[in-house]
């Protein structure tokens, strides 16, 4: 009997119930994906930047379940709060309080296995498609470093802690009904929310978000001095700071809305800010936890590119140039004719047996740019492009001064490395700088090296990648052997975007997972209680308001709901990434690609919110 009333109710709120299955379906995707990166340890370890990240991925874990829990305990409320009337019929028409509580159990339980069922099957799918996505996008390989979408240990972590989970729920719900009166049941949508909002409470709540606040941007900001410290006190401060933002300002500031006369009884604004001032103490936790979480959502993703979008900064930033072209053939210069450059010089050199000799007067002519660094400068953006200025007098020159002069050590970087006069290119060939009398002495055949810099670096990488195969040609002939690459900025840069795509890659992967997450819990936060609301929004209908006008006000209410805790954590984040200002040459280089990205994941939850809630809230007849 009891299964056959539990079917027909599932039947009766089936889209209720195909909502709380997309949830939960979320929910089990996202933390599938999050365990598939947190215990593939070989792959994190391989292509990590920061080593500690294996323990950012566990306190990440953890932060990740405690979330969950509330989650599910929220998406779980939605359905027990549509039944609460359902319930107390039966009990009326003299239904046991136990086979109530069976029902809710089998109901809460059931749809928790099949959405577990489904939600590991998306979890797999999602991560292999934005694994593929981010892995084509970053030129990067999962064969090399070993990562794998469908990952056994966390098909079994999420299996095991779901099952947990939808027990613990299943009988928490089922309490929850089994203790309530009939009557309780009936008026459960008529509860009244006493919110205080003023006072020395509320003065020094705010006072205390604001101290705690400018407290912890302020650590943010001077990272680089404080280091560890300055991460202690970022948390300890911003943290509560965030909470006491929405547990004490935000109502404040509702009210001080609801007091402007103008807008308050302009249309049914007055209706819409008292729903607003009525769902805040039940909505000031949750909006504070959603604040952090997109922080740290958006935090990730926007670190992740911004560490992206900065290889090609950071190569420019240790290297002036973006190419040596020794001995380059009519192919080198029919590419670099089709570049936009900025600055080409040619340098003469004569190759021989005991040396590889510059002509110290077509370098003089013609300076290098080089990078010029100070024993001042606190960040990578600080450095300074600037043409070698330091005179050559004597008549010879080498790098380590055994024959001749040493070279000056702006010189010294000028040859090294904007001419790729190195290691790579000559091997253990003694490189001089020389004057014209000395040069003329050498019995050689001249060659030329071009160094070039073109306006757009990143633009031409596949002309830069032809130029550095031909100068690998050339680099083997002068060496001898066999060699890996012939240095260069190009192959600067490709060692930077290996080092780094892991870190870009699990970055943008969780950010988008915690996104969609945290704006699931506000979502269902804010259905599960969309109950109560039902009476007023059906007695202003009776009363002759339009239903475009509570459309209207829904929107209007909703809408800022959601925007509270993304202004909050948008503001976290664009201070926060000053964290990365001593490592990253411009932390915010195309910042607004990971804004753009939240805002569309955020916006898609805030419209299926507004729809789902005008269909629990809004009279059915027109």
């Amino acid at each position: 009997m009891l299964v056959k009333l539990s079917l027909s109710s599932m039947r009766k709120m089936f889209k209720d119930y195909l909502v709380l299955l997309f949830g939960l379906t979320i929910s089990i995707a996202i933390f599938y994906m999050f365990q598939t990166l947190a215990q593939n340890e070989a792959f994190v370890e391989a292509n990590a930047m920061i080593s500690a990240t294996m323990f950012v991925f566990h306190v990440g874990t953890f932060i990740l379940g405690f979330i969950t829990v509330f989650y599910i305990f929220y998406a779980t409320s939605f359905i027990q709060t549509l039944r609460q009337k359902e319930m107390a019929m039966y009990l009326t028409l003299g239904a046991k309080k136990s086979k109530i509580t069976q029902l809710m159990f089998m109901e809460t339980l059931f749809i928790g296995l099949v959405s577990l069922v489904i939600g590991i099957v998306i979890g797999m799918g999602l991560t292999a498609i934005i694994a593929d996505v981010l892995m084509d996008m970053l030129d990067f390989s999962a064969e090399a470093t070993g990562f794998k979408a469908i990952y056994t240990s966390s098909i079994i972590t999420t299996v095991i802690f779901y099952i947990i989970l939808f027990l613990l729920t299943s009988v928490v719900n089922a309490w929850q009904i089994g203790k309530k009166k009939v009557l309780d049941l009936l008026q459960a949508d008529k509860q009244e929310d006493v919110i205080k909002t003023s006072g020395l409470k509320t003065f020094f709540g705010v006072l205390l978000s604001i101290i705690l606040m400018v407290i912890g941007y302020y650590t943010m900001i001077n990272i680089a001095k404080l280091q560890y410290l300055g991460v202690i006190l970022a948390t300890i401060t911003i943290v509560p700071g965030t909470y006491f933002i929405f547990i004490s300002f935000l109502p404040y500031f509702v009210k001080k809305l609801k007091q402007n006369r103008m807008l308050n009884e302009t249309g049914i604004n007055s209706f819409t800010l008292g729903q607003l001032r009525f769902r805040m103490l039940n909505l000031t936790k949750v909006l504070g936890t959603v604040a952090m979480l997109i922080a740290l959502g958006l935090g990730a993703m926007t670190a992740g590119l911004s560490f992206y979008h900065n290889i090609e900064l950071q190569a420019s930033s240790f290297q002036a140039n973006d190419a040596a072209i020794y001995e380059p053939t009519k192919e080198d210069l029919k590419t670099i004719g089709a570049m936009d450059v900025s600055e080409k010089n040619t340098y003469e050199y004569k190759l021989t047996n005991d040396g590889v000799f510059f002509l110290k007067d077509s370098l003089l002519e013609k300076p290098p740019l080089v990078p010029h660094f100070d024993s001042t400068m606190e960040a990578i953006s600080d450095i300074q492009i600037l043409r070698v200025e330091e005179k050559l007098p004597a008549s010879l020159y080498t790098m380590d001064g055994k024959e001749g002069e040493e070279l000056p050590d702006k010189w010294l970087d000028a040859i090294s490395l904007e001419l790729n006069a190195s290691y790579t290119m000559f091997g253990e060939t003694t490189v001089y700088v020389v004057d014209q009398s000395h040069y003329e002495n050498v019995d050689a055949k001249e060659k030329q090296v071009i160094v070039v810099k073109a306006d757009d670096f990143s633009k031409h990488l596949s002309s830069f990648k032809q130029l550095e195969e031909r100068q690998q040609e050339v680099a083997e002939s002068y060496v001898g052997k066999p060699v890996d690459n012939a240095g260069g900025k190009y192959n600067n840069y490709v060692s930077l975007k290996s080092f780094s795509s892991g870190t870009v890659f699990m970055g943008i992967f969780l950010g988008i997972a915690f996104l969609m997450m945290m704006a699931s819990v506000l979502m269902f936060k804010l259905l599960s209680s969309a109950g109560a609301d039902i009476e007023r929004y059906h007695m202003l209908r009776k009363i002759g308001v339009r239903k475009s006008l509570l459309q209207r006000s829904i929107y209007r209410e909703l809408f800022l709901l959601f925007l509270f805790p993304a202004i909050i954590g948008l503001v976290h984040v664009l201070i926060g990434m000053q964290m990365f200002s001593f490592i990253l040459v411009e932390p915010y280089t195309k910042v607004w690609l990971p804004i753009i990205i939240f805002l569309i994941i955020y916006g898609l939850y805030y419209v299926i919110t507004v729809q789902l809630y005008k269909r629990i809230v809004l009279p059915k007849h027109h």
